[in-house]
């Protein structure tokens, strides 16, 4: 097989948002697919008619195309191959390979609990003649002996007892098709050359290829499963507990390439151990022989520090476009950014984080009380360091409202008061604080010299004057 053949796919199936586990899947096949020069395809699993929601398939392909995981050719939709999965199980009850089955899951757990065995179905339906039809499912008759064996990319030769694999269902008794059926039937149809999918599904793997062999199909691709993504505690990640949506870490600001570099690392590492990278590079350098088949750590505080890197590495006019849909306060608030952007760029490491470093220049501040009492109320400055700064940056003229003099107002403030250390050099650290929080209502912001240039001469001694009026 020359690489140019390669085919891969993503099936999601449309019953719930697009979660970080299914975007690694889809990322590490994309990046085969691009590395190979071969071809990704999209297959929407919509067979569970009753759990479908169409709003959410489309915010997988939302989720994907911000991602930049483009797809080749159309999307392949399960719901409208049904026919073609029913020939499939037609041919496998012809064959004697499947069987009619009218227990319901009541019965399947009423007979394990009386037998004191392990759950799941007994085969109680094999020998009774019952035919498909509406109220049965049709079940496939498992192999009594010998050994379903496939090799991995990452997790090596798997082989699988045959007499521990249940007769699993292939039709519902509502006549729709499980999973497996219309996957294997779907990928031999699609040309699917490597199945790359979650370890979950490696205990389906051997029902896959019975299947497979039972149609003739005469068909078999490479099988890749993908390590399983834990939490902080090493559990597996969930949706219900852990915050894994992709579309919540877009609208927390979070850079698509970011995203994508970090889930690139989720157990595949670059050879040269530099993590953050283009994505170009990253396709250049992936192969799946390289994944780790141990547990990865969804680590939100790395990716975290990845996205702020990405941020950091944006022109100033990208930063700004890149902004603008997490700015609610009109033409003020794009202005007070633009006058900052540079300092904010430097300090915030989600998008969703500028608008609170510089909505004190916009609007005015809401005093954070935590703040006030450490610094105003029981600081060693306190309010006195406001009155001084009162006093000198009273005495400066608009004309000399620069960073600089600002500074230097500032450190006279701070010199008068008597805060200096063992050289006579006046001690910032601790007066800034008093006069951040009079200005801005918090303890930390951008850097404070070019807020305050930027805040303005009038509206910054009406500040502090109402500061001052605070304290009392």
């Amino acid at each position: 097989m020359g690489v140019s053949d390669v085919r891969v796919r993503f099936a999601p199936s449309p019953t719930g948002f697009l979660h970080v586990g299914g975007a690694r899947t889809v990322l590490f096949n994309w990046l085969y697919a691009r590395h190979t020069g071969g071809e990704f395809l999209l297959r929407i699993e919509d067979t569970d008619t009753e759990r479908n929601r169409p709003e959410l398939t489309d915010a997988i392909f939302s989720a994907m195309e911000w991602l930049g995981l483009g797809w080749d050719g159309e999307v392949v939709r399960q719901s409208d191959r049904f026919d073609r999965y029913r020939a499939a199980a037609d041919r496998l009850f012809a064959s004697g390979a499947a069987y009619g089955c009218d227990c319901t899951s009541e019965a399947v757990a009423a007979r394990a609990k009386e037998r004191g065995g392990p759950p799941g179905y007994d085969g109680h339906c094999r020998d009774r003649g019952l035919e498909p039809g509406e109220g049965r499912a049709l079940r496939f008759r498992a192999l009594d002996e010998g050994t379903t064996d496939f090799d991995d990319l990452i997790r090596g030769h798997v082989s699988v007892r045959n007499d521990t694999i249940e007769d699993f269902v292939l039709l519902r008794s509502n006549g729709t098709p499980t999973f497996l059926l219309a996957n294997v039937t779907d990928d031999a149809d699609m040309a699917i050359t490597h199945v790359i999918r979650g370890e979950e599904h490696v205990n389906g793997t051997p029902k896959y290829l019975l299947i497979g062999e039972a149609l003739g199909l005469d068909y078999s691709p490479v099988f890749a499963h993908l390590p399983l993504l834990v939490d902080a505690q090493r559990r597996k990640l969930s949706k219900r507990r852990d915050d894994v949506a992709v579309g919540d870490f877009r609208e927390q600001g979070f850079l698509p390439e970011a995203m994508v570099n970090y889930l690139a690392l989720l157990g595949w590492g670059p050879p040269d151990g530099v993590e953050v990278r283009p994505v170009a590079e990253i396709v250049e350098l992936f192969d799946l022989v390289d994944v780790n088949p141990s547990p990865a750590f969804f680590d939100v505080v790395k990716l975290t520090h990845i996205n702020g890197e990405y941020l950091r590495a944006l022109d100033t006019a990208e930063f700004l476009e890149r902004s603008e849909p997490f700015l609610t306060g009109g033409d003020a608030e794009r202005a007070a950014l633009a006058g900052m952007a540079p300092l904010v760029q430097e300090r915030v490491k989600t998008l969703a984080e500028a608008p609170a470093m510089i909505d004190f220049l916009w609007r005015e501040p809401e005093i954070v009380e935590t703040d006030w009492d450490k610094h105003v109320v029981r600081g060693a400055a306190g309010a006195a360091m406001i009155v001084e700064t009162r006093k000198r940056l009273g005495d400066l003229a608009a004309t000399d409202w620069t960073p600089e003099a600002i500074q230097e107002s500032v450190m006279d403030a701070t010199l008068a008061l008597g805060f200096v250390n063992d050289e006579g050099r006046p001690r910032l650290a601790k007066t800034q604080g008093p006069v951040r929080v009079a200005l801005t209502g918090r303890a930390v912001g951008p850097p404070l010299w070019e807020a305050v240039a930027q805040l303005g001469r009038e509206r910054t001694l009406a500040r502090l004057d109402a500061a001052l009026a605070r304290a009392g």
